[in-house]
């Protein structure tokens, strides 16, 4: 039996963790976070105190670091080293780390081979920067989320002064384009639309708006989109 999937594509602050998550949700599909691997991945970088330019180091540590995910409840659980690390991998300089040491080849091939075991074992939607290019390169819907910096500056803004954190909007901007550039510029798997994506700007749009237009391009390729 062949699964279905969706493959969510775009850079960071897209909101691309929220489309998916809430998609998944209304077909009844497994969310697949790649971000968070990756993430789980960095932590475990940082704890072990490694330079994000220490390419050797980095490619030799993955091996010692085991990245699982679970459900409970329904929820998402990213699992390194047999620690729940859900709460821990959201942290500014976890995703910096995780853009800078994304870009090694073990790093991808260690995360990607256990993505695509999830896709083989159920219906998924699946978000990253390389999904529909790399990771699931023949799944039915692929979607290219995008939005302005301004726009994803902004969000980001919100998020943190929302939990009460201090927050500079020049200071995100700037980060979202060096982040950009390094997904956009990477050797191995760079950021970039599949050809057969769709591109979608939703700086204007809303939660549930992207959401439905996602849905109706999955009915169209023949997924049960309950009503």
């Amino acid at each position: 039996m062949q699964h279905f999937s969706i493959a969510i594509d775009g850079p960071a602050g897209a909101g691309k963790s929220t489309i998916a998550k809430a998609a998944a949700e209304r077909l009844g599909f497994i969310y697949v976070d790649t971000g968070a691997m990756y993430r789980a991945m960095a932590l475990y970088f940082l704890r072990q105190g490694i330079d994000p330019a220490a390419e050797e180091e980095i490619s030799a540590s993955c091996g010692q670091a085991d990245v699982t995910i679970r459900y409970q409840d329904g929820v998402q659980q990213v699992i390194l080293n047999g620690e729940n690390v859900s709460a821990l991998i959201r942290e500014e300089a976890v995703g910096n780390m995780a853009s800078a040491t994304s870009v090694y080849l073990p790093v991808r091939e260690k995360l990607v081979q256990l993505q695509k075991q999830l896709a083989a074992q159920a219906d998924v939607v699946m978000d990253g920067r390389d999904i529909g290019t790399c990771v699931l390169p023949d799944a039915q819907v692929k979607i290219y989320l995008t939005a302005s910096v301004a726009e994803r500056a902004r969000r980001r803004f919100l998020e943190l002064e929302k939990k009460g954190q201090e927050a500079d909007l020049e200071a995100i901007k700037e980060d979202i384009r060096q982040r950009d550039y390094r997904d956009m510029h990477r050797e191995n798997s760079p950021l970039v639309q599949a050809e057969d994506a769709l591109y979608l700007d939703t700086s204007e749009m809303t939660i549930s708006q992207v959401v439905e237009e996602i849905l109706a391009i999955a009915a169209s390729k023949g997924a049960n989109v309950p009503s």
